[in-house]
């Protein structure tokens, strides 16, 4: 039987770079990962399969705190882009779904005179079970997250920026309730994850990227983190109209709130977004 591939290999690569700079990763995390990611990286052909595409943007206030750069706090506006990719055959009970996440976002503190860049990417890869219940759908499961991105201070000279680096397996779940207004097609729907586990690099307190990459100190830099060392939240709320039988028009909130406290320092980025965008539905041959 043939496969084709449908995953994307960063989340794996990532691990792999996270042994190499850590030396000593969870291996029951990376266990996890690695099973929950390698499942969904093939998928047998020969068979139809729906596919639902979604492009959103959005705009709305971003909020910063990252100690190693400075002890204020930032606020300011940001922009989202969000892409979303779910698949599922005809008549099953399970959904595998693909999102794409980048941030961007110029913050200020409260005198209104230093500033910081803040961008971020975030790879979704989840699988759900999946049920209709009449004007009902839900979806439970599981997704593994890649987030990477940067913070720049743009009046610090000693440490100006930050890197961020993190892996987490979150539960998540969907909800959505279906409904008939003005001979349309609409629908609401409710998208959360929280997180179970996960591994994020960071510096320790006091310690420059120099120590770190070109002298070498490993100073606890891998960190392993649970929902009480870094307790974030990505939900999502979103009202859809149909156009067509393949093309519905969406409008919505975002919010992804990510923090942590570890190594001293402490960090969050929350993000509140306005999205709209549009989804189209189509059907392939999986070959």
């Amino acid at each position: 039987m043939t496969s084709r591939f449908i995953g994307s290999r960063l989340p794996t690569a990532l691990l792999f770079l996270l042994y190499s700079l850590g030396r000593r990763p969870s291996s029951l995390l990376f266990l996890l990962c690695s099973l929950f990611f390698i499942p969904l990286l093939f998928s047998p052909a020969g068979a139809q399969i729906n596919v639902k595409t979604t492009y959103e943007v959005g705009v709305g206030t971003t909020n910063v705190l990252d100690t190693y750069l400075s002890q204020e706090k930032f606020k300011g506006t940001g922009l989202t882009f969000l892409a979303t990719r779910e698949r599922w055959k005809p008549g099953s009970e399970w959904v595998s779904l693909t999102e794409h996440e980048v941030n961007f976002a110029n913050v200020k503190d409260r005198t209104n005179t230093v500033s910081e860049l803040t961008g971020d990417y975030t790879l979704l890869i989840g699988h759900y079970r999946q049920w209709n219940l009449g004007r009902w759908d839900v979806k439970a499961g599981g997704m593994g997250t890649m987030n990477i991105g940067f913070i720049y201070n743009t009046s610090n000279s000693n440490n100006p920026a930050q890197g961020r680096l993190s892996l987490n397996v979150m539960p998540s779940g969907i909800v959505g309730y279906k409904f008939p207004v003005w001979h349309r097609q609409w629908k609401v729907s409710y998208e959360v994850e929280l997180p179970l586990v996960g591994v994020m690099f960071s510096p320790n307190y006091g310690q420059s990227y120099y120590e770190i990459f070109s002298r070498g100190n490993y100073d606890h830099n891998i960190v392993a983190t649970t929902p009480f060392s870094a307790p974030n939240l990505r939900h999502q709320l979103m009202v859809d109209c149909a156009v067509s039988s393949q093309l519905t028009l969406r409008v919505g909130y975002l919010g992804h709130y990510q923090q942590a406290k570890v190594n001293n320092l402490k960090s969050h980025i929350y993000n509140h977004r306005i999205m709209l965008g549009i989804v189209r539905t189509l059907r392939y041959a999986n070959e």
